[in-house]
């Protein structure tokens, strides 16, 4: 299955209101029952883009420097001192706790939005900013749930809005490298990849609980925990959740392969046309349904895509390793953070970085001897996602993780948290209607109930 990377907004919306997506299947017209159609409209490009922020702690600070060439208009944050360093850069712009009353007071002042919340507020935040006709830049994964990551790319579709996902990887040259190496041959057929991280455990991200935390701490003065715990069901303040630890709760994040996945499988997918997978199966540590497993080994099964053969695909998270490539140098040490290698007929190709930026042939004397491909993918200026959505919002070319793309790995990942809950049997995916044959009682996972707030 191809994903277009349309080269003009105009083919963008062309391509996508004649369903020529990746993603093919016919919208639920519910979904936007009683919703006006505003459609996204193109900025003069002598014009600065008027941008709100959604979430401006964190990775929200990256995110809000990576858009401040342009026109910030608003600032929105739940917790004011996880914002500070970023309310202090901004002194005159106005500031929110609850986006919901941002965008309807500043409603003609907005063009675009930023949302770089914790992951069960994209679908929320990224749904309402679409159907007001606002272009959105959205964090990795798009959403927390299969059925929310349809929602959020139907209603872009609708809407005719310029979509980004924040795999700032794909933005890249190392991405770009690893599709052209696999078209020009260099490996060979690809039959099998294996991904990993163990970012969770290096980083102030995991819980060492398995069941919720005892009820009554307070919450600092500066939070507003009814607006952080959003659609999610209600639950007492702890800092097991905020600010950093919430990825590892199933009501708040998606795990590790939420954190990682979405970097980490980038290239894979891009440069195999992965597409949807006929089965996916998790093995892993003890599982619950309040926090995700220490570790666990994730198998996806791809058909044949053209001419292009059968494909396994597996991730390991919290410890657990691919073996070691045969084609690896004794001398030289396998990165055991995270990475990928796809194994070709003919040769291997291994990137031990977080965000697929450099792909190397194996052994390294290949680098060497090799005749590399012309480079025929487009790059994007200074590799910056940012500018590129910005461009795009100014009938530049389309990005290259819009949702047309990005919906598609984010499936790709969520499937693996499927999985999980699956305990170890294997699961059966019918992407085109969003169901799983051989687990109907599964399905209440694929789209969530939501809590009033």
């Amino acid at each position: 299955m191809k994903f277009p990377i349309p080269s003009t907004r105009r083919s963008f919306l062309k391509s996508a209101g004649a369903g020529a997506a990746g993603l093919a299947f016919a919208a639920d017209t519910r979904l936007f029952a009683g919703i006006a159609l505003r459609q996204g409209r193109l900025i003069e490009p002598g014009r600065k883009l008027n941008i709100a922020c959604i979430g401006c702690g964190g990775k929200g600070v990256s995110d809000v420097t990576g858009v401040s060439s342009e026109n910030i208009v608003a600032l929105c944050d739940v917790d004011a001192a996880q914002a500070d360093r970023i309310f202090k850069r901004f002194p005159s712009v106005p500031k929110y706790q609850d986006f919901r009353k941002m965008l309807r007071e500043l409603d003609d002042r907005i063009d675009a939005v930023t949302i770089s919340t914790p992951d069960h507020v994209h679908h929320a935040a990224g749904m309402m900013a679409i159907t007001m006709g606002k272009h959105v830049f959205i964090q990795k994964p798009m959403a927390r749930s299969l059925g929310e990551t349809r929602d959020l790319l139907l209603a872009a579709r609708r809407h005719k809005v310029v979509t980004q996902m924040g795999n700032q990887g794909h933005a890249g040259e190392g991405v770009r490298l690893a599709r052209e190496w696999v078209q020009a041959g260099l490996i060979g057929p690809v039959r099998e990849v294996h991904l990993w991280t163990k970012k969770m455990e290096l980083g102030p991200y995991k819980s060492a609980l398995k069941n919720r935390p005892a009820p009554g701490e307070v919450p600092p003065a500066t939070l507003d925990w009814n607006l952080w715990n959003g659609p999610s069901p209600s639950r007492p303040y702890s800092a097991e959740y905020h600010p950093r630890r919430w990825r590892n709760w199933w009501d708040f994040g998606c795990g590790a392969l939420g954190d990682i996945g979405c970097h980490t499988m980038d290239a894979p997918f891009y440069a195999l046309d992965l597409g949807a997978p006929a089965t996916v199966q998790a093995e892993t540590a003890p599982c619950n349904d309040e926090t995700f497993p220490d570790w666990s080994v994730i198998t996806y099964e791809f058909p044949a895509r053209g001419t292009q053969p059968p494909v396994k695909v597996i991730w390991y998270d919290g410890g657990k390793l691919p073996p070691r490539p045969k084609e690896l140098e004794p001398e030289r040490a396998f990165e055991e953070r995270y990475g990928y290698y796809l194994v070709g007929d003919t040769g291997v190709i291994y990137d031990p970085s977080e965000k697929c930026t450099s792909p190397r042939l194996l052994p390294e004397a290949r680098m060497r001897e090799t005749k590399f491909p012309p480079k025929t993918i487009p790059r994007v200026p200074g590799g910056d996602p940012f500018q590129e959505w910005i461009t795009a919002c100014k009938g530049g070319p389309a990005p290259g993780s819009i949702f047309e793309y990005a919906a598609p790995l984010t499936e790709m990942v969520l499937l693996g948290n499927l999985a999980l809950r699956a305990r170890g049997r294997k699961l059966q995916w019918d992407s085109a209607n969003l169901r799983l044959p051989n687990a109907p009682e599964l399905e209440q996972h694929l789209h969530l109930s939501y809590r009033a707030f």
